[in-house]
């Protein structure tokens, strides 16, 4: 039970805003300050999160050179998972919209997408705003994280490139990985009395059919993911390992699913996925591979909670223009920089909405719809790492 007390503090502090809010109506807005205090401390450490994230693990990455053919291929069977269930999470939106067609017409802080969408651009200078800016300082903004994100990548690739000489820099990568994270677990023990004061002043304000809609979007998240974990995975392992591999594969998922649902982490079943995966007859090197980097790379379920999220801000401003593939792409890439901490520590949410180019205290709202959905989501990711390594495997193979 220890594992699941902040996750259970946090809803039980944003229930009891929302009751608040829904009691005193918009004069509710008297402790909007606790919340905003809250979200700058989180608005000012997704920087430093992002950067020693990312970096940290290209730098891992790309010093197991020795591994690179079956990480290309694990690369390719994680991303096209990732699509396939964030286009079947889209078109279910599409079906059962969580907003129920509540939209308040808010217009965003900025234009959706500035500088990303192609309205009034050409391709490359739209590839140009997306991806890269004009001076360093521009990196250390919430409102640049993509290209913060290429530059990380890059600097950890060249970390690693550099030998013996960027041996000291690898060590600070990796310290401050852990410190900003902790930084994060640090903060968000004040999450469910802050982000219950911003709950109570959303729905004073905006009413409690908002509250309503993120009860839509939980059960239309549980129902992707029982469609993902019994219908899609079990195709996805009969079509690389037949009706054996398939009969083995139910066999042994009952260990690392216990575990994730019991721990709420996915990095927490890496031994017992590894395990599963050898008896399932994944060769040794494939499974101790794909596995761990499948923990930051292969994550569907966050995928899945992305897609969610995306839509729900699209719906609740009312913004328009976002097909499949923006909104998939979008979401895989939110997906990459969920934190290792409960609920992800905002920095997706922060990422959907600096990417839509809305305000970015509407991450905290976004923040409970991952707190409804960490349990299932945590057991997606963890099945999804199994039936890629049988996929790997069946390519190195090949």
């Amino acid at each position: 039970m220890r594992n699941y007390i902040q996750t259970a503090l946090l809803l039980l502090g944003v229930s009891v805003g929302a009751a608040c809010g829904a009691l005193a109506g918009p004069s509710a807005s008297i402790v909007k300050p606790i919340g905003e205090i809250f979200l700058n401390l989180t608005f000012v450490l997704v920087v430093p999160v992002v950067f020693f994230s990312v970096a940290n693990s290209v730098r891992k990455l790309t010093t197991q050179r020795q591994l690179w053919r079956v990480l290309s291929r694990a690369v390719l069977v994680f991303l096209a998972g990732s699509a396939v269930a964030g286009i079947l999470t889209w078109v279910v939106c599409g079906f059962w919209n969580p907003l129920g067609g509540y939209a308040t017409r808010i217009p965003p802080e900025r234009t959706a997408l500035e500088g990303v969408a192609l309205g009034g651009r050409d391709l490359l200078g739209t590839i140009e705003n997306m991806f890269t800016v004009s001076d360093f300082h521009m990196l250390l903004s919430k409102d640049n994280l993509v290209p913060l994100i290429v530059f990380s990548a890059l600097f950890g690739a060249a970390t690693s490139l550099s030998s013996a000489k960027g041996e000291s820099m690898g060590r600070f990568l990796e310290s401050g990985m852990e410190v900003v994270m902790e930084f994060m677990r640090i903060l968000m023990y004040a999450a469910p009395v802050c982000l219950g004061c911003y709950f109570a002043d959303l729905v004073g304000n905006l009413g409690g059919q908002i509250a309503g809609s993120f009860v839509n979007s939980m059960l239309l998240y549980l129902a992707v993911t029982l469609f993902l974990f019994f219908g899609v995975n079990s195709i996805y392992v009969a079509l690389a390992g037949g009706k054996d591999g398939l009969s083995s594969y139910w066999k042994n998922i009952t260990e690392p699913s216990l575990l994730a649902v019991a721990t709420c982490s996915s990095a927490a079943t890496i031994p017992a996925s590894i395990k599963s995966a050898k008896r399932m007859g994944v060769d040794d090197s494939v499974a101790e591979s794909v596995i761990p980097l499948g923990i930051n790379l292969n994550k569907d379920g966050s995928v899945v909670s992305s897609v969610l999220k995306t839509m729900f801000v699209v719906s609740f401003y009312g913004l328009e223009g976002y097909g499949c593939l923006a909104v998939v792409a979008i979401a895989i890439l939110a997906s990459l920089v969920v934190g290792a901490i409960p609920v992800g520590g905002m920095t997706a949410e922060i990422l959907i909405c600096s990417i839509l180019g809305v305000d970015p205290e509407f991450a905290a709202t976004l923040l409970v719809i991952s707190t409804l959905v960490d349990i299932p989501a945590t057991l997606l990711n963890t099945t999804d790492n199994l039936v890629s390594a049988v996929w790997v495997d069946k390519l190195r193979k090949k």
